[in-house]
């Protein structure tokens, strides 16, 4: 070593020598300068919770017990004109050093003593607005520069994991949920007796509104490693919130719950996480579910969850398992450029009675005891994006290997190749018990029906029924993007199997396990070849709704026309087959005269008649399709209400008696139409509607007088026909 290599050791150790020196005096003064810089921090963060969160947090006292621990009394943080949020009478919080270090501050030790959180609502305000407040007010002010979101869900896993230390010790702690409005008041009240993290072990003592219940965590946490397992049960009985059913009317029940964490990543621009869930013995039971408790005595997922830079998602390495069986789901939430949604999940083959063992109990009533053999195999995949609606993908499928029926559940599928009994419901009040065969007098065969109503109503509710094996996915497909862009479900997908099942087999209750249960049945019928589709059809016409208290084409026919079904001509067979989706408002579509009113119902009878005429089923017809010899009934004649306002009317937003449907579920199934059978009107009718009409309303038999107003719109209406004939005389001449 040379000599200027040896003066330029020494330099380089004096310097570092000199460095560490001023090191440890800045920290020998910091340290005896601590309580001082401790207290200047506190208010600092006083104020800006002051400031930032209109909250009052109060500190008695703060002292530090070690190195890198503080002790806290009496600490209170009340929102500004709320309820208190919280109240610590004792707390230590210890910090690791070397993250201090770095600038990240994570736990290592926690002790809390005789505290209350509660969380306060009190008609539409809580004492947690400053949080929602908070958020507001930052978008609002923050430029439109583009947020990496793994970056988000990184930084929000560290803080969150960083916050769990790895020694704990929580003795009576109070966490309160105070839910009241004009009339209920809910509280709920789980109090940790004790909560301790110690050599990685977790186990804690919760009381549930007193003595209710006695709830338990328990399982190992380490920090470090970021690795967690933890379990939640109950002693002596189920995990249960009593308030979930008082506020929501959820029941909700579990024997256990497992959660696990098993790793935490970012790579190649992705935030990952790996974790397992599960749950043993879950009972749930909701109106909007099930009409019973559903029971599910094992489902568990592995899930693999992804964040990238502008989208979230769960990759399709995850498992779902359900009782003896397991599916692969994919589901990725797309934000930018455009938002995009997109659902898969694909089962190998499996063995189909271990399916339907797998199904939760209560929530297929009618399969429940069936038994098959040969395997089944699911797939369905979904893609949505909101810039281009119409373009939905949506493929939904079950496929059979040797699959077969040995024996039916509770219900016989196949019961309709004979003769039954079908009770129509109103508001869930039984109408009366309607025999389905020869014995009685108004059930009309299928061949005893005239050709041309037996194509309209194919032409109107599903024209590939002879065809499909009891669904049209085109429809589905049609039926989301619709929904999508009115933004509430507007138009359903059901096909006349749909319907006839939902009728025949299934109770009126609108709930989320009922329309499953109609697309199961609807696959068994129509893949097991239980019934023919002549039959499936035939029975449909003898037993859906034609008007008030009208059941059957027998019926109908007789009815409107005062004729068997074999006689009814195109211009009525177009108009029973309109009147399906609203039956009851049947008459309001007659003027008094027994004619049909022109601005409500030809632009109908056109579409159709057309569609029709194109599929060689009716010959064209250059007027509507034998809209002008349409002639109701002279009997019903004086039942048909005067035309009283030119209210705009459209036929897909029928409404019947009854009123809206507020609940998501409800809407699910109905619409905004409250028809008993579901209907898929062909795409052809609502992309070229042109019934954009007034519907006659329900004026009492009693009203004889007739305002200035109707006489002026019985004018208008009179002129409006005689035109409307003299165009058709001369459409014919020429």
């Amino acid at each position: 070593m040379t000599a200027g290599q040896r003066k330029a050791l020494r330099i380089t150790g004096w310097t570092l020598l000199g460095l560490f020196l001023l090191g440890a005096i800045g920290a020998g003064y910091a340290f005896t300068k601590r309580e001082a810089l401790l207290q200047i921090a506190l208010k600092r963060a006083t104020q800006k919770a002051k400031r930032d969160y209109k909250l009052d947090l109060k500190i008695g006292s703060a002292t530090f017990t070690g190195l890198s621990s503080v002790a806290f009394s009496n600490i209170s943080i009340v929102p500004e004109q709320r309820d208190s949020l919280a109240r610590i009478n004792r707390a230590e919080v210890g910090v690791r050093l070397w993250p201090m270090l770095l600038g990240q501050i994570a736990l290592s030790d926690l002790a809390l003593e005789n505290g209350m959180v509660q969380v306060v609502r009190r008609d539409s305000l809580t004492n947690i607005d400053f949080i929602l407040r908070r958020k507001r007010d930052s978008t609002a002010t923050k430029s439109t520069r583009r947020v990496d979101l793994a970056d988000v869900a990184e930084n929000l896993i560290d803080e969150l994991l960083s916050k769990i230390p790895d020694n704990m010790n929580v003795r009576n702690l109070d966490f309160r949920v105070i839910d009241s409005d004009r009339d209920t008041t809910q509280r709920l009240s789980l109090l940790t007796e004790q909560a301790t993290i110690e050599d990685e072990a977790v186990s804690s003592t919760l009381r549930l509104n007193g003595n209710e219940a006695t709830w338990h965590i328990s399982g190992t946490a380490d920090p470090a490693d970021r690795e967690y397992d933890l379990s939640l049960y109950a002693d002596g009985k189920p995990l249960e919130l009593k308030y979930l059913e008082n506020r929501y009317k959820l029941k909700l029940q579990a024997d256990t719950l497992h959660a696990e964490l098993k790793d935490v990543d970012r790579a190649g621009g992705e935030f990952r996480m790996e974790g397992v869930g599960s749950v043993r013995n879950l009972r749930i039971n909701h109106p909007a579910i099930a009409r019973t408790d559903v029971f599910v005595d094992r489902a568990a997922m592995d899930a693999n969850l992804f964040v990238g830079e502008n989208y979230v998602g769960i990759d399709s390495s995850s498992v779902v398992y359900l009782g003896q069986v397991s599916g692969r789901p994919f589901v990725k939430y797309t934000l930018s450029p455009t938002k995009t949604y997109e659902v898969e999940l694909h089962t190998d083959m499996m063995n189909a009675q271990a399916l339907f063992n797998s199904f939760p109990q209560g929530l297929f009533e009618s399969l429940e005891g069936m038994q098959v053999t040969g395997g089944l195999k699911y797939d369905m995949s979904f893609q949505l994006d909101e810039a281009l609606p119409d373009s939905v993908k949506f493929n939904s499928g079950l496929t059979s290997d040797n699959f077969k029926i040995v024996r039916m559940g509770r219900v016989d599928f196949g019961k309709i190749n004979n003769s039954f009994v079908y009770t129509p419901y109103e508001k869930d009040k039984p109408v009366r018990d309607i025999v389905i065969g020869p014995e009685n007098p108004d059930f009309t065969p299928l061949s005893a029906i005239s050709p041309e109503l037996r194509n309209a109503v194919l032409t109107s509710e599903d024209y590939n029924f002879m065809t499909h094996k009891g669904f049209n996915e085109k429809a589905f497909r049609v039926s989301i993007a619709t929904n999508f862009k009115e933004k509430k479900f507007k138009r359903g997908a059901s096909t006349i199997s749909m319907q006839l099942v939902k009728n025949v087999y299934l109770n009126r209750n609108k709930t989320l396990s009922r329309k499953v249960e109609e697309i199961l049945i609807v696959w068994l019928m129509e893949n097991g070849r239980l019934v023919p589709k002549e039959r499936m059809y035939e029975v449909y016409l003898n037993l859906i709704e034609w008007g008030r208290n009208i059941y059957g084409i027998g019926e109908a026919a007789r009815y409107y026309f005062g004729k068997s079904p074999s006689e009814l001509d195109l211009g009525e067979s177009i108009f029973l087959a309109f009147v399906i989706p609203s039956p009851k408002r049947a008459l309001n579509w007659f003027n008094p005269d027994g004619t049909l009113q022109v601005r409500n119902v030809r632009g109908y009878f056109r579409i159709i008649g057309r569609i029709m005429a194109r599929r060689g089923l009716t010959e064209p017809d250059s007027g509507a399709y034998g809209f002008y010899n349409v002639r109701l009934r002279e009997g019903l004649r004086q039942q048909v209400a005067p035309i009283d306002s030119m209210q705009s009317d459209s036929l897909m937003n029928d409404t019947d008696e009854g009123g809206g449907i507020d609940d998501f579920f409800k809407r699910l199934f109905n619409g905004n139409r409250d028809r008993d059978d579901e209907k898929e009107e062909t795409e052809n009718v609502q992309t070229q509607s042109e019934s954009n009409n007034p519907a006659a309303p329900n004026v009492s038999s009693g009203d004889t007088v007739k305002t200035r107003r109707q006489l002026r719109q019985e004018r208008r209406e009179r002129k409006r026909r005689e035109r409307e004939e003299r165009q058709q005389q001369d459409d014919t001449n020429r």
